[in-house]
């Protein structure tokens, strides 16, 4: 297996890559996410994991590597919710979030730079928040600053109290789901 190159300066999706005994080199995407539509679909976070992949894997060209992308969202109602500017919006999401399930996706790209050829899956998982006081929102603001996270929360840190339940992988909420990255490694290297 050659070089593995993480397309993302995201310590979570990091520490899972590692925590699955893969070493990987860290190059963040310069591709300039453009948020066209808080419209859910697929197709939409596939190609923003897919672009962020992309514009590593024309940096190494000439190296045998495979390039791994990565996009997560919040969605609720049809809807996206990204990461919060700021505090007012992160209690929006958090109130919005309160009470109701919702879904993350996580999609993956990967690309083997050299070959060109790649692979493009999403992952689901449904969580549901319990009922949040305003002080526990406010709270989780004020002491966990979500504020580069999809939905101003990571499922990792939230206090007990917070989560209800969640079905799924709990790492496709966390960022990137272990289980599936390696699937599609070895779909890449046969």
């Amino acid at each position: 297996m050659g070089k593995i190159v993480l397309a993302s300066n995201s310590p979570r999706r990091r520490e899972i890559l590692k925590n699955i005994g893969l070493e990987i080199e860290v190059k963040p995407s310069p591709y300039k996410e453009k948020h066209t539509t808080t419209d859910f679909s697929y197709a939409y976070v596939e190609d923003l994991a897919y672009n962020k992949a992309r514009a590593v894997a024309d940096l190494y060209k000439n190296t045998d590597c495979v390039v791994i992308g990565a996009d997560t969202v919040v969605v609720i109602n049809g809807k996206i919710l990204g990461k919060p500017k700021d505090y007012d919006e992160a209690y929006f999401m958090l109130k919005t979030l309160s009470g109701v399930s919702h879904n993350v996706v996580t999609s993956i790209a990967m690309i083997n730079s050299k070959s060109g050829q790649k692979i493009i899956k999403s992952e689901t998982t449904t969580v549901e928040f319990e009922k949040l006081t305003d002080s526990q929102i406010r709270f989780y603001i004020d002491n966990f600053k979500p504020f580069d996270k999809a939905g101003a929360y990571g499922i990792q840190e939230m206090p007990d109290g917070y989560i209800r339940s969640y079905k799924g992988d709990i790492e496709t909420v966390i960022g990137l789901p272990s289980k599936t990255v390696l699937i599609m490694l070895k779909k890449l290297y046969l």
